[in-house]
């Protein structure tokens, strides 16, 4: 009787609020709350802990022929569901992980709906269509209109740059943000993104100028014509645009648009909404997929010393990164720009011995990886996928693409489905931002969009640890990040240089440990060159036992481009990285993610009493520890501190 009762109010609610042209959806935690109005167009408002943040905002798709989906909306059914259960990902920064959301889906006369879902990670819609075989879409109406001029940190390039803190009803120059966007309201943070972006261009936004506190979505337009241009030639520069944005099935789900929520910075670290919207794994087979390190060429620019050879792109070069590769055991050699000609995959590099390489590195048990000019591959993919596969190549890293357009995702895609088929990673570099894309294909092992260490080279601000510590929580919110750390060569921010071939880093040697549990990514890079951390086997010792992917992830403590602490597990070890950025400071750490009842042995690599003024100066250190111990973590200007927890005997 009371469960019938329970379904005639429930009715006489949904019957209420239909009538009213009024929905309202909440988390599951009843922390979020969104309402959705139907009138002259489909708005959302949405409010956090009790705060409306998101005032009624207007979400619509344009096609071709004057249709727009979400003007005038017809409704013809609404159906609300719930979703409450436990994943397991492939890999990530948790070996489960709680999807539980509750969802309401409009359907609307014009054949189309639109599903929100409120997640207790945040909010999130999109569109779905059944408008035959194609449609052709000339825009996209997204806005953000929020309650008060709130600041907010814009991203003003596709890729790889810093972040810019301005209030949004700011223009500014460049107008542009790649997404994520932090927007860091009282008593919230509302992180603005997608999810699972697939034959359709990414979205951006703009401040809207006369849309007081607005951010506006924006699409780049399909390319019409393209010419080689940009670093060497190796872009794509698109020259003119069609009028569209997309031409795509006519019956198919939209990209995701959403707002993650969360009321600490820190608790951005384990958001996972990314993840949780993407689609399921399209890979029939993915087991042969290996997260792992690699040992990198490139940014140390093959400076091997003490060695009786001259060091160069050559086959005796490689086979020495191969040899410290399998004695530290790192699963990877990557063999960056050089190997072959950039515009033609299939003609090695006279001084390289391809077929003698993968030998010696089979024989070691090492996958290599090799760098692709990306248009290069996308006109070589078949030929030059094959001959990979017949070497015997773990995968490839693939950069320069530096587009987000629908031809670009497209590209993506295609590259991860014929990796696939060969059992090939992809690393994107030089690519926009990840869109859960890692879910829907596994063989997607990193990507790069982030201005990381490389940056340290060629440009004459470099990289700072303030940027450092910004970088957890909007560009890794998005999903793994191929920063490259592991520089050797560390300085202050008055002794850096630029120097190109002998690169170094800003900050402390335990400022860039620290990077191997702070960052999340699961094919990582040790940048710099094995003699350099042959030089120091304690601290190589600690780099090669790192993991790169985690079995649960404990946000710690930290304050968005000023610092950040965070501890991660695996198997039945722990391990804790903090980092900061030029402010020096002191932190307090409970140990209170350990197990109750275990001893550790805590292995600590920390800032030494000289690291401001000589960045690689450290202390090793041992000591025993357990849950309800507190650490004191000292990090001088630019520092770092990390340490990992194993577990040596049981206590009463």
């Amino acid at each position: 009787m009371r469960s019938l009762y329970t379904t005639i109010i429930l009715i006489f609610f949904l019957q209420f609020e239909s009538r009213s042209q009024t929905f309202t959806l909440t988390s599951p935690d009843q922390h979020t709350q969104v309402k959705v109005r139907l009138g002259e167009d489909i708005t959302y408002s949405l409010s956090y802990r009790g705060q409306e943040y998101v005032q009624p905002s207007a979400i619509a798709v344009a096609l071709s022929g004057g249709t727009v989906l979400g003007k005038k909306p017809q409704l013809r059914a609404s159906k609300t569901t719930s979703v409450n259960q436990i994943l397991r990902p492939l890999y990530g920064i948790s070996k489960e992980l709680k999807e539980n959301y509750r969802q309401l889906k409009l359907d609307f006369k014009g054949n189309y709906s639109v599903v929100f879902r409120a997640y207790n990670e945040g909010f999130a819609y999109r569109f779905e269509t059944n408008l035959g075989d194609s449609m052709t879409v000339k825009s996209e109406l997204n806005e953000f209109r929020f309650a008060a001029n709130y600041p907010v940190y814009f991203h003003p390039d596709l890729s790889e740059s810093n972040y810019r803190l301005q209030k949004i009803a700011d223009v500014l120059n460049p107008n542009y943000s790649s997404l994520p966007v932090l927007v860091k309201a009282p008593g919230a943070n509302i992180l603005i993104h997608e999810s699972d972006v697939l034959d359709y261009p990414c979205l951006s936004v703009i401040a809207a100028g006369k849309s007081q506190n607005t951010l506006l979505g924006q699409h780049a337009s399909y390319p019409k014509k393209t010419e080689m241009g940009g670093y060497a030639n190796y872009g794509m520069i698109v020259k003119e645009t069609q009028d569209y944005i997309a031409r795509t099935k006519g019956k198919r789900t939209l990209p995701w648009r959403l707002l993650a929520l969360s009321k600490e910075d820190k608790d951005i670290l384990n958001n996972q909404l990314v993840y949780l919207l993407a689609s399921e794994n399209r890979l029939k087979d993915a087991s042969w997929v290996k997260p792992g390190k690699v040992a990198w060429d490139w940014w140390n620019a093959l400076n091997l010393t003490g060695v009786p050879f001259k060091a160069g792109i050559n086959t005796e070069t490689y086979k020495y990164f191969i040899d410290f590769a399998a004695a530290n055991h790192l699963e990877y050699v990557n063999l960056d720009e050089g190997w072959s000609d950039p515009f033609d995959l299939l003609k090695i590099s006279s001084e390289v011995d391809m077929k003698e390489l993968v030998r010696y590195a089979k024989e070691k048990n090492v996958g290599l990886v090799l760098w692709c000019v990306w248009h290069t591959l996308d006109r070589q993919m078949i030929a030059a996928l094959d001959q990979f596969q017949n070497w015997g190549i773990s995968g490839v890293k693939v950069d320069f693409m530096n587009r987000d357009d629908q031809m670009m995702v497209r590209f993506h895609e295609r590259l991860l489905q014929e990796a696939a088929k060969r059992k090939l990673l992809v690393n994107f570099h030089g690519a926009y931002h990840p869109t859960g894309t890692a879910r829907t294909y596994p063989n997607q092992i990193n990507v790069e969009g982030v201005k990381g260490l490389e940056w340290n080279k060629f440009d004459p601000a470099g990289t700072s640890p303030d940027h450092d510590v910004m970088l957890p929580y909007v560009r890794m919110f998005a999903g793994s990040m191929d920063y490259t750390p592991g520089a050797m060569q560390n300085y202050n921010k008055k002794d850096w240089r630029q120097i190109a071939d002998r690169p170094q880093s800003q900050g402390t040697r335990c400022h860039q440990l620290a990077m191997y549990v702070v960052y999340y990514a699961p094919l990582q890079m040790l940048a710099d060159a094995p003699t350099a951390y042959q030089r120091e086997p304690e601290y190589l010792k600690f780099l090669s036992h790192v993991p790169t992917v985690w079995d649960e992830t404990v946000p710690l403590a930290g304050e968005a481009g000023q610092y950040v602490a965070v501890a991660r597990k695996k198997a039945d070890e722990w391990y804790l990285g903090a980092m900061t950025g030029w402010a020096p400071r002191k932190l307090s750490v409970p140990l209170d993610f350990l197990p109750a009842g275990v001893e550790f042995n805590a292995e600590i690599f920390r800032d030494g009493p000289n690291a401001e003024r000589v960045g690689s100066d450290l202390v090793h250190e041992f000591k025993k520890v357990k849950k309800g111990d507190t650490l004191s973590l000292q990090l001088e200007a630019g520092g770092g501190w990390a340490a990992s927890f194993k577990p040596v005997s049981k206590t009463n």
